[in-house]
């Protein structure tokens, strides 16, 4: 049975374990305070083009929103968010245990809208109401669409005009960055975003994410921070090592244009098998609307899973390919629905 659930099914790129294996042995600073670490962040600077930001790793994405969250705002402040965001809809409410609320609007495929932040600040206009003071996105969104860089441009402005910090998950940003439509380089975030982190966990490495705190303000002992949240790694050289590979010469990108590839195979397959989606196929999450009636003979052949049950009779299915996803997985893939079609 073929997994498309998600992308963080497989292990790790041979090329991370091949220098985790070469490096086993060394004796290496703890902390994140190591050579590799060093080395690692040193290459993030370079492909950003800054040297004036800090970089931090940390074990995971859900441990990262948690951490610039409950660290930049004060305690009577809110976080806005799309509906479907992560942090509204997949962290078992970890944000709202920090005492911070998560106030969601509606989205446009995904995707926050300038208008929406402005409505949130409408909504909240005295002490009686919590405070906005942090936008979050993510790039890609839950649907798997992407932001352009007039419109991230745009949220950005409206940030700076109302004084809110403006933070970008980048769990799947080397997916975003990869796919057909993006118009927006690594190099130009750390002019559009307060802060925002590049994910590994799910393009190529065992774990971790580099946060890139681009806003001086925000710099200031935020490793006492990742130290109270339980997210400093006294083993951190192993984050190191991992990115160190990914961005020694351009293997994230790589990875990232492979999950994308595979995916445009499956949606041009499902396409041409009569098929609509949910969102725009842009990058490795698929979101067809499939009938019902086929769902238990896909189980049987392949992992996915079910996002919405649109109405009796179709349900919206996530594909998920990922560096790792093979062409013969594809093709088995494909193989299934021409069959369905032909039928």
């Amino acid at each position: 049975m073929y997994s498309f659930m998600n992308d963080y099914s497989e292990g790790a790129h041979p090329r991370i374990l091949e220098l985790l294996m070469k490096s086993n042995l060394e004796q290496n600073i703890g902390y994140g305070e190591d050579v590799h670490s060093q080395k690692a962040k040193m290459l993030i600077k370079k492909q950003l083009k800054r040297d004036d930001v800090d970089i931090h790793f940390i074990p995971g994405g859900t441990q990262t929103n948690l951490l610039v969250i409950s660290a930049f705002l004060r305690p009577h402040q809110c976080v806005i968010a799309v509906d479907t965001g992560h942090v509204n809809v997949h962290e078992t409410g970890a944000i709202e245990a920090t005492g911070h609320k998560v106030y969601t609007v509606p989205g446009k495929e995904g995707k926050l809208t300038p208008e929406a932040i402005i409505s949130a600040l409408h909504y909240h206009t005295d002490e009686h109401m919590v405070q906005p003071k942090m936008v979050y996105l993510s790039d890609s969104t839950e649907l798997g669409t992407i932001y352009s860089k007039a419109e991230l441009a745009a949220i950005h402005r409206v940030c700076q005009l109302n004084d809110l910090l403006l933070f970008m998950d980048g769990a799947r940003l080397a997916s975003a960055l990869t796919c057909r439509g993006n118009d927006i380089e690594l190099s130009d975030l750390p002019q559009l975003v307060d802060v925002f982190y590049i994910g590994g966990t799910k393009n190529g490495a065992f774990l971790g994410e580099a946060l890139v705190i681009c806003k001086d303000e925000l710099k200031k002992d935020f490793r006492f921070l990742i130290k109270q949240r339980g997210a400093m790694m006294a083993k951190g050289f192993i984050a190191g090592i991992q990115f160190e590979v990914l961005f020694e010469d351009n293997l994230y990108f790589e990875l990232g244009y492979h999950a994308n590839e595979m995916a445009e195979k499956i949606s041009k397959v499902l396409t041409e098998c009569g098929y609509s989606f949910y969102a725009p196929p842009c990058t490795n999450q698929l979101f067809p609307i499939l009938p019902n009636d086929i769902l238990d003979e896909l189980s049987e052949k392949f992992r996915y899973s079910v996002q919405i049950k649109l109405d009796d009779h179709h349900s919206v299915v996530r594909f998920v390919t990922s560096w790792a996803t093979t062409q013969k997985g594809v093709a088995s893939l494909s193989e299934f629905f021409y069959g369905i079609a032909g039928k």
